[in-house]
């Protein structure tokens, strides 16, 4: 059975990192880590590729230190994670008038709905990147889950719809082929951390997953099975290192140290006679560096991060005490000291931090249960959840026919140049997985991509 399932490699390429993971599921459908590298990422800005050559080479580096963990692995193809400030969300709705009311709603008028959200104006250069069908309305019916098996004059949906650059997108393409990998999907890095670390009851209770990365923190919230929201925010762990640097006048390596060593997310938990000694640089006398100063730097833009995300959270409506389950705190900047008290202050919600060990097999790599790795461990399941839709499509357990006995509604997509399988999510984590639009980087190759080949 194990040997069966296919090695499955995500690729998240971050602004302070870039991390090469190999997995493939055993037996009781948990995660066995077979090769694993890192590099550090040079030619990132934001979660952006800027420098393309810069980037080739982190993700050379990373995939031979995979190799060398695992010798015997072959690696050509692999989910990409994207994140970056150009990505945007907006939320639409769409309806169709029925020409035969009497009959019972199709799968091809769910696909006629969420296609005719490709039309929707953005602005020029942008793409959209995918369509997420929320609630459904049958007439005068709210907040349907599935609506294929009712009857009526109107069917329609709310949709989450998530846009980015172009060029954007096509830079990190291109680093990934001339690295000589194939990009099989690129996955909304808030939505891969967010499968990694979330759990069934997560999903039903409520919750906004805040992934703080090198470059950017992104956010994605979830309500009543719902993704209700994502957002990138264009602030992470780097931003807090640089104000470190110029406000304490040291190095970026020293600023980085202290951060991870000494800071903390709240001031008040920082001894005032605390100080840490910095050696001279060229023979000029050490520093001694305030802990508490440390602390206030660190927290000034942690709470402006947190006050983005609270921002976010009432533009959804969602600011309240709605969040059942919370904010999960997850991605390399939320091993911070005290940084769930932080954010349940300025928030005003239960925070905890989520780790990817949920999904991961018993006896693997210790490193990796570290929620920096959240994204890439949640590319695999990504990966796994692709590639499991197209193993029922071709054994014939799911037809567009036998929906309605279906718990979540599939739909063939065959619109804008995707071919793919997609499951509805509703209140269940394979459905929210399902929802991650399948063969999205089919959008971003453009022909006169092929020609430059």
């Amino acid at each position: 059975m194990n040997n069966e399932q296919p090695i499955i490699v995500g690729l998240d390429i971050g602004t302070t990192k870039i991390a090469a993971i190999a997995g493939r599921k055993n037996e009781f459908g948990k995660l066995e880590i077979l090769g694993f590298g890192r590099a550090n990422s040079n030619g990132v800005q934001h979660g952006m590729v800027l420098n393309i050559d810069q980037t080739i080479k982190a993700i050379q580096t990373a995939l031979e230190n995979c190799y060398a963990s695992n010798p015997n692995l072959e690696i050509n193809e692999v989910y990409v994670g994207i994140a970056g400030h150009h990505i945007k969300s907006l939320q639409t709705r769409g309806d169709i008038v029925r020409q035969v009311t009497d009959d019972e709603i199709s799968q091809k008028e769910i696909d006629q709905l969420v296609s005719d959200q490709y039309k929707t104006y953005i602005p020029a250069g942008d793409q959209i990147i995918d369509v997420i069908p929320q609630e459904f309305t049958v007439d005068n019916f709210q907040n349907i889950p599935n609506p294929i098996g009712y009857s009526g004059v109107k069917v329609g949906a709310n949709f989450h719809i998530i846009t980015g650059d172009k060029n954007a997108i096509r830079n990190i393409n291109r680093a990934v082929e001339k690295s000589g990998l194939n990009t099989k999907d690129l996955v909304l890095q808030p939505l891969a951390s967010a499968a990694a670390v979330m759990c069934e009851h997560d999903l039903e209770a409520g919750v906004a997953i805040v992934d703080i990365g090198g470059g950017t923190t992104d956010l994605a919230v979830f309500y009543e099975g719902i993704l209700k929201h994502t957002a990138v925010i264009p602030f992470g762990g780097e931003n807090i290192t640089n104000d470190i640097k110029t406000g304490l006048g040291v190095l970026k390596t020293q600023a980085e140290q202290m951060k991870i060593q000494f800071g903390s997310a709240l001031s008040d938990e920082a001894k005032g006679n605390a100080f840490i000694t910095i050696p001279g640089i060229r023979g000029m006398a050490p520093k001694e560096i305030s802990v508490k100063n440390l602390a206030n730097i660190i927290q000034a833009r942690m709470s402006e991060i947190m006050d983005f995300v609270t921002y976010h959270l009432k533009q959804v409506g969602l600011d309240s005490r709605m969040l059942n389950g919370g904010i999960v705190l997850t991605g390399g900047g939320s091993q911070l000291k005290h940084l769930i008290q932080l954010t349940e202050y300025v928030t005003g919600l239960n925070a905890r931090i989520g780790y990817p060990n949920e999904h991961l097999a018993a006896g693997h790599i210790e490193e990796l249960a570290k929620p920096m790795y959240s994204t890439c461990i949640g590319l695999i399941l990504k990966g796994y959840n692709v590639h499991e839709n197209s193993e029922n499509i071709l054994k014939g357990k799911v037809t567009p026919l036998t929906q309605e006995k279906e718990e979540h509604a599939v739909e063939i997509i065959k619109e804008e140049g995707i071919v793919g399988v997609k499951v509805k999510p509703r209140k269940s984590l394979k459905g929210f997985m399902d929802s991650i639009k399948d063969g999205l980087i089919d959008l971003f190759k453009e022909e006169e991509d092929t020609r430059m080949q």
